[in-house]
């Protein structure tokens, strides 16, 4: 396109000065990486897992994908594992990472590292000592409760949160002892902020989006984004469109919510984690098989819209579009939960 012989209106001016941001950002930077905290393969060992080619386009980067939540017994989240593990180790662009190390020298390869997390405590069939054999299999990040009360604490879709039990505790402090992240999401705001009181390293929201711009059970109060950042942890905005807004899964959403946490908490608090759902349909069908796990402000909207990590991984070229510093983007994008892990794993 010609610039020079568009009319030189205001709102030509913003778009052509956005446009060479991003140019300037593409030439001096490059992709920027992205540090997905969470995404979603279906639970089954016959996943496909080409699906993580999607990330990384050559810049390298990382995620974590999960590997069980309340539905699932030990022995289900360790087959998923094992399986898993077997399929990744090896395969071109992806890298198994045990350490931030392994992490680095992925993404300066150009490849994917990618761990594991768990989206409840079920998968411990209540053993503490099952968190370090966890950890010593990949997995990184474990949310004590999806949604609904159980032996840890409460839900966020619990009509009363009575916070963390005491096995949900000790269960924060193995999770310390071992070398994995204490994560709010799904957790019910007493409960997360209670997490933040027994912590004694960082407590990350890895995909969980602010209340405040959108009034959805899942997002969190301004009240645990500040606990979570005053022990230096992360909030992960999540490119889910319920959560961004009435299913709301765009660029323009997302960073209403990243440029509304940055203001809240700060620059060095806040991260992304697409939560994408490579298992859509089985997500879907799980809404409608296990409807009280849900409730209507999952289904209100109709399908729920999901963004991709392509769409995802131009979040920097976006940013760079709005005015934010290359360094901020860095922050967001990547560095935030990388120091997080740096401090726990």
């Amino acid at each position: 396109m010609d610039y020079e012989r568009l009319p030189r209106t205001p709102r030509t001016k913003l778009a052509i000065e956005r446009r060479l941001r991003v140019w300037d950002h593409l030439r001096v930077n490059g992709p920027t990486p992205l540090w997905d905290q969470h995404a979603c393969l279906p639970l089954s060992v016959d996943a496909d897992l080409s699906l993580l080619d999607q990330f990384g386009q050559g810049c390298g980067g990382f995620v974590s994908i999960n590997v069980g939540y309340a539905p699932h017994a030990k022995a289900e989240s360790l087959a998923l594992i094992r399986t898993f593990a077997d399929g990744i180790d090896g395969r071109h662009g992806l890298v198994l990472a045990s350490t931030v190390g392994d992490v680095d020298a992925a993404q300066a390869s150009g490849r994917v590292g990618v761990v594991f997390d768990l989206e409840d405590s079920a998968p411990l069939d209540g053993d503490l000592a099952s968190v370090a054999e966890f950890v010593s299999l990949g997995v990184r990040t474990l949310i004590p409760t999806y949604n609904h009360a159980n032996a840890a604490g409460g839900g966020c879709l619990d009509p009363q949160d009575t916070g963390l039990t005491s096995w949900g505790r000790d269960l924060v402090r193995a999770m310390n002892a071992a070398g994995m992240v204490p994560d709010g999401s799904h957790c019910g705001a007493r409960t997360g902020l209670e997490m933040c009181e027994v912590s004694d390293r960082p407590v990350i929201y890895s995909h969980s989006c602010l209340r405040s711009v959108w009034d959805h059970p899942r997002n969190i109060t301004d009240e645990q984004a500040r606990a979570c950042a005053a022990m230096g942890g992360v909030v992960g905005i999540a490119g889910v469109g319920i959560f961004l807004g009435p299913n709301t899964a765009t660029l323009p959403a997302l960073t209403a919510h990243l440029e509304a946490a940055v203001e809240l908490i700060g620059i060095d608090h806040v991260g992304v984690s697409t939560d994408f759902s490579f298992d859509a349909g089985d997500f879907l069908a799980e809404l409608a098989a296990n409807p009280g796990l849900f409730d209507d402000s999952y289904t209100r909207w109709g399908p729920i819209a999901w963004m991709t990590p392509a769409t995802m991984m131009g979040l920097g070229d976006h940013l760079s579009g709005r005015g934010w510093s290359d360094t901020d983007i860095g922050a967001v994008m990547w560095h935030n939960f990388r120091r997080v892990a740096a401090a726990t794993w």
